[in-house]
């Protein structure tokens, strides 16, 4: 891996950590381990009170990336629109494929997780794995954008929920 991809990523900047979701780089520093010398982002993850050490040579091959284009959020909110696409696989399948997109760290396959559990008031009940799903994939999706347009979760939240609402009235 070529050391100039490293410095893809500077201190205060905004990173979506695939696991994880949208973070902050606050610093670079350098520690020993296993008396190996690695340079490490150290990214913090506010809302969960979580810090998180990623060595720079690694950071692009586990998925580490910059936020996500103005376009990449438009194209995100367009597949919200989309018609719900539900397989007839067995649950504990789908909720492995829910999860593993989730985890992807791309906003369109969250966007994708959030359009499939999306209920409406008149729809069955969620399950308890279901709504879990939902929420974290919501979360992922409402953080990024906010995070993108400025920084304002509850803002960000009611324009995804308008647009699940207006899939609805359609």
């Amino acid at each position: 891996m070529s050391k100039s991809k490293k410095l893809d990523f500077r201190p205060n900047e905004f990173v979506v950590y695939p696991a994880h979701g949208v973070g902050q780089i606050v610093s670079i520093e350098e520690q020993e381990v296993a008396g190996i010398s690695l340079e490490l982002f150290v990214i913090a993850f506010e809302k969960d009170k979580m810090t998180l050490r990623v060595p720079t040579h690694k950071a692009t091959e586990i998925g580490m990336r910059a936020l996500s284009s103005p376009d990449v959020i438009s194209h995100a909110m367009k597949t919200l629109k989309g018609k719900a696409k539900v397989k007839r696989a067995m649950w504990s399948r789908r909720a492995q494929e829910y999860e593993q997109k989730i985890n992807s760290g791309d906003l369109i396959a969250i966007a994708e997780v959030v359009r499939d559990l999306h209920r409406t008031d008149d729809q069955r009940e969620q399950s308890y794995s279901e709504r879990q799903l939902y929420e974290a994939a919501l979360e992922r999706l409402t953080r990024e954008v906010a995070a993108v347009s400025g920084g304002d979760e509850l803002a960000a939240a009611k324009q995804v929920g308008d647009v699940l609402e207006s899939r609805i009235a359609a």
